[in-house]
């Protein structure tokens, strides 16, 4: 009769922990994982504004692992899952913009690094434009102080430009814009209610005594000072491309100051910075004056009440402007902060 014999089976290896332990070993822990790095950052201009859209590439020297992304709407970019110990160089580059390079970014391992600095420069042709655009800007920044400029504080002084060398050609918004303000200023209805009543005392034109008289005096006075400084403020000096403003010299002799006064009737700075013939000036008291045939007495019209209201105007305008050299910036409290 046959006996059966159980054959032990092979015993299972030990692990290392437990070998370890046989030999009276202490384990030692698995090496973590190494990290990767980040890079990211935020597209932006030499102005500080973002550039959304912008191509970042990425570049460590080796071709297989270069990295390109475009910046988002908010202009940021980031770069996720880079080699620890590596080195990169990050180019920025949209349209309109020179490329941006960074300095070299050492990365180490779970290091996330912020790209700061970037500052895309526009290339020469967008810098030209940009140019244009800024002097407009700087225009409506010193009309902006002009229609501060009050004598004694409250009576307007708009049209006079006081800082001449940096003074910059307005565009036709500012001239109509400038226009607008002194006609519409309360001390211009005030002037015009003060002279009505002069010329009610002294019953000229001829128009009725009474209120209905001051009412026609005022309208015309008013009216008067409204068609001078539309046609020779604005319309003209746009047609024409000339500067309606003074501008106020303040050094010099006594004698050139007065001569550059004096011819400022005559003489006007165009938009293109040179002196020329003032058409606006002259050609708007002679429109002016032509058109206030309409409103004034039958008594006080025609061509040689035309012609003597221009010779007037023009007086008038020539003692003003020597006044404004030598007397209202005195009185002007915006302009003596200058000083």
């Amino acid at each position: 009769m046959k006996q059966s014999v159980e054959v032990p089976s092979a015993p299972e290896p030990a692990s290392g922990e437990q070998r370890a332990a046989a030999q009276g070993e202490t384990a030692l822990p698995a090496s973590p994982a190494i990290q990767p790095g980040n890079i990211s950052g935020t597209a932006t201009d030499v102005y500080g504004d973002l550039v959304p859209g912008a191509t970042v590439v990425l570049e460590n020297g080796d071709p297989a692992d270069r990295k390109s992304a475009t910046a988002n709407d908010s202009a940021f970019f980031d770069f996720a899952g880079l080699k620890p110990g590596s080195t990169y160089h990050i180019t920025i580059s949209a349209p309109g913009f020179e490329d941006w390079v960074s300095p070299p970014v050492a990365i180490a391992a779970g290091q996330y690094f912020d790209v700061t600095g970037i500052k895309l420069k526009l290339k020469d042709a967008v810098e030209s434009v940009l140019v244009t655009s800024s002097t407009e800007q700087i225009a409506t920044q010193q009309v902006l102080v002009e229609e501060q400029q009050r004598v004694f504080g409250f009576i307007p002084n708009f049209y006079v430009v006081y800082d001449a060398k940096n003074a910059v050609p307005l565009t036709t918004k500012l001239k109509f814009q400038m226009a607008f303000k002194v006609s519409i200023d309360p001390v211009s209805f005030a002037g015009a209610a003060f002279l009505a009543g002069v010329d009610q005392a002294a019953d000229t034109p001829n128009y009725v005594q009474g209120a209905k008289g001051y009412g026609q005096r005022f309208g015309a006075i008013y009216a008067d000072g409204l068609t001078d400084i539309l046609f020779g403020g604005a319309i003209l000096p746009s047609l024409l491309h000339q500067d309606p403003r003074y501008f106020y010299q303040g050094t010099g002799t006594k004698k050139s100051r007065m001569l550059h006064a004096i011819s400022n009737p005559f003489i006007c700075r165009g938009d293109n910075g040179k002196l020329q013939p003032n058409y606006s000036s002259m050609g708007g008291d002679l429109i002016s004056s032509a058109i206030s045939n309409a409103y004034y007495p039958a008594s006080n019209r025609g061509v040689s009440f035309t012609f003597d209201n221009v010779l007037i105007s023009t007086a008038e305008r020539t003692v003003s402007s020597l006044v404004q050299e030598f007397v209202l910036r005195k009185l002007t409290p915006s302009a003596k902060e200058k000083d």
